[in-house]
């Protein structure tokens, strides 16, 4: 619209009225003396015509060198027009991670160490000989084993029975579910739907690559031997965790599988026998129909190559549970979240390996299901470099 052209043709109205008005007033006067009221009224309407053209002239003057101003009192500065404050917002993000603390270097020893571990895990995969045991495909189960902190980029691959819960702990804390480790229930480190630790099978394609490719990744081992050992007794003698169905359902179809006498022992509350355990996990062709019985019952004894697949997954750091003190503090610091969180106090000596209870337990044991069982870890010992248990072997 043409404001200028408007105004030029008001104050070209106005003049000529009052030009008109002045020009005949004299005669109007004398004609329209009783009429007064009118000439009144004509001079009042002018006026106003006059005092509404100058606001409006005024008005439009002053917005013609903005750019849109009443519009612009609706969106936040720096926005496009048009666009309304409070109708459009940019998507919340989340919050960054806090600033981490300036952290001294690694200590040179013990990065010496965690280097020639991932050295020796790069080398045995790429032996064509061990492909057969070490190579498995990073598959839906793998994907299941492995923890997320998007918070701190960090990636756990969960081995149970080379403490596994206390890492957990550790993440849940650093995924801001609560201060401290200590101060987390135990019950809720293993209610998976409540704990906060989300899997990475439960991402995209594109998502899972990203962090496989970018994040920090790590996984503890154990001497394989030791840990089924401590995996028998937590699940079919002591059952901390109050889980029947290790009782109930998965030692009698191991009993009646292995054991030649079907009678129940009262060695164990479940009354199976750590030699029905040991041939059960040594049968490679009969275990898995039974195996897929169990469900995810058998993490708990599956090889850290079915678990992790360490060869398909390049992992930043592998710890070892017999030198956890050592470890745990090395992986948080070479994460970059020490001071964030600290692992939980290790009772002394529980981490020591202890041959002398190996060999308790695979005393009275065939050499020929020791070997069956040994043919199934070798990979886990290739891997992770643990010597060969030759003392049970030979």
């Amino acid at each position: 619209m043409d404001w200028k052209k408007y105004r030029s043709m008001a104050y070209w109205l106005c003049i000529n009225i009052l030009k008109i008005l002045f020009r005949h007033g004299r005669q109007l006067m004398l004609r329209a003396m009783r009429h007064h009221w009118l000439l009144l009224g004509v001079c009042g309407w002018a006026l106003l015509i006059l005092v509404f053209v100058g606001k409006l002239i005024t008005f439009r003057a002053a917005d013609d060198y903005g750019d849109k101003g009443v519009l612009q009192s609706w969106t936040e500065p720096g926005t496009k027009q048009g666009k309304a404050a409070g109708v459009i917002r940019p998507e919340s993000q989340d919050p960054e991670p806090a600033a981490r603390p300036s952290l001294p270097p690694l200590d040179p020893e013990w990065l010496s160490v965690s280097e020639k571990r991932t050295e020796l895990l790069s080398s045995m995969c790429k032996n064509s000989s061990l492909s057969s045991m070490t190579h498995v495909p990073i598959s839906k189960f793998v994907l299941d084993r492995i923890f997320v902190c998007d918070k701190h980029k960090i990636l756990f691959c969960q081995t149970p029975k080379v403490g596994n819960t206390q890492w957990k702990k550790v993440l849940i804390v650093l995924n801001g579910q609560f201060p401290t480790v200590e101060e987390i229930p135990e019950q809720l480190v293993h209610d998976h739907a409540k704990n906060g630790l989300p899997r990475l099978s439960s991402l995209t394609p594109q998502e899972i690559t990203h962090r496989l490719n970018t994040y920090f990744k790590f996984l503890i081992v154990r001497d394989p031997f030791e840990r089924l050992i401590s995996a028998f007794k937590d699940k079919f003698v002591k059952n901390p965790r109050d889980e029947p169905w290790y009782k109930s359902s998965i030692a009698p179809v191991i009993i009646r599988k292995y054991r030649k006498s079907h009678r129940y022992s009262a060695l164990t509350p479940s009354g199976l026998h750590f030699e029905d355990f040991v041939r059960y996990l040594g049968d490679t062709a009969g275990r898995h129909h039974m195996d897929q019985q169990f469900g995810d019952c058998i993490i708990h004894w599956v090889t850290y190559t079915e678990l992790c697949a360490p060869c398909a997954i390049q992992y930043s750091v592998v710890g070892h549970h017999e030198t956890l003190e050592q470890d745990a503090p090395y992986i948080l610091r070479a994460a970059g979240v020490e001071g964030l969180v600290s692992y939980p106090d290790i009772p002394p000596g529980i981490t020591r390996y202890n041959r002398t209870k190996v060999e308790q337990y695979f005393s009275g044991i065939s050499k020929r299901d020791i070997r069956r069982l040994f043919a199934r870890y070798q990979g886990d010992f290739h891997l992770f470099g643990y010597p060969s248990p030759d003392f049970l072997l030979n």
